[in-house]
């Protein structure tokens, strides 16, 4: 009888333990099932202008990235402050995998640029990968500059001082500083006119109010295609395989003219390990569909995923190497 309630009493423990690590168990997984099976849309906050180079590439790899996940994605373009104001929406959002953005080299540009910022630009996100690089141009509008070469723009600039300007994407974007070092680098002078994003500065570009601009090639192709812009020069360290014909910077005398744009996946921090391992697998499976890697190949930029430590260790060397930038190119911001 004494060895029966013994049993009876054994097996109501094992029974409550079974039931204890089920829940646990179930407690640590709810989160990746409950991202996996709600059905809510994930939303891209892009700190950028409809029709940049990065706006052109979120779209471009949406649909796959949405097939893959398993979930629709919205792209949300939030400019202004060349970038600022879009990012301040992502730090701020819960780190739950359904609010994400596509960076460039204005993230880690900033801190260097700016006296304060309302977010710390590593802390304050969790880097998921970096995609790749896209081409940067410098281009001209040719009824304001007919230049066709580094060396008929630079003769232009000298023998004009202060006449002309170049536009970029905002204050202590990766386009004003790419087009402030060519200055630097070529000791020639212009106006600085920073516009709310990509959009509106090839708009007036086009339009004549603004003189020159570096900006990604994705952005600007149609444009040069119709001669409405004019490539003087790229910024890559060798042509472009859809731009065979425009030489670098680098090739037409100012040899350490090296700048490219790059574009990497980020999310506020404290971004679970899980959910941050997953859509960098979906990154990196949507990239390689066919009608993706045609697109990418088209816009001339070159993809290669980094892991996600791969992708913070980036972050933070980019940030220091950019600091080094900006002190030697003499940009500073009131």
């Amino acid at each position: 009888m004494t060895g029966s309630s013994f049993g009876m009493h054994g097996q109501e423990l094992l029974r409550r333990r079974i039931l204890l690590s089920v829940g646990a168990l179930t407690a640590l997984a709810s989160p990746a099932l409950s991202w996996a099976q709600a059905d809510r849309p994930i939303r891209f906050v892009l700190p950028v202008s409809a029709g940049s180079g990065v706006d052109t590439i979120v779209r471009a790899c949406a649909p796959a990235l949405g097939n893959v996940l398993k979930h629709p994605v919205v792209v949300e373009n939030q400019p202004g402050a060349g970038g600022i104001t879009g990012t301040t929406t992502l730090v701020k959002s819960a780190p739950d995998g359904y609010t994400l953005s596509v960076v460039s080299n204005n993230h880690v540009i900033f801190p260097s640029v700016y006296k304060s910022l309302p977010f710390d630009a590593i802390a304050d996100i969790t880097p998921i990968t970096v995609l790749g690089t896209t081409p940067l141009a410098l281009v001209v509008n040719p009824k304001n500059l007919p230049a066709r070469n580094v060396k008929e723009l630079v003769a232009l600039l000298k023998a004009n001082p202060g006449k002309y300007n170049y536009g970029s994407a905002g204050n202590g974007t990766i386009l004003h500083l790419a087009a402030a070092m060519f200055m630097d680098q070529a000791d020639v002078q212009a106006q600085h006119v920073p516009y709310k994003g990509t959009g509106p500065l090839i708009a007036d570009l086009i339009g004549g109010q603004v003189d020159m601009g570096v900006i990604a090639v994705p952005a600007i192709q149609a444009h040069l295609k119709s001669q409405s812009l004019v490539a003087i020069g790229l910024g890559t360290a060798a042509r472009s395989p859809i731009l065979p014909e425009v030489p670098t910077i680098a090739e037409q005398g100012l040899p350490k003219y090296v700048v490219d744009g790059w574009f990497g996946v980020v999310g506020p921090a404290r971004l679970p390990t899980a959910d941050v391992q997953r859509i960098h697998d979906a990154f990196v499976t949507a990239m390689a569909t066919p009608d993706v890697k045609d697109a990418m190949q088209k816009q001339g930029n070159v993809i290669s995923p980094t892991t996600p430590d791969a992708a913070a260790l980036f972050f933070r060397e980019e940030k220091e190497k950019y600091a080094r930038i900006v002190k030697a190119a003499g940009v500073t911001l009131t």
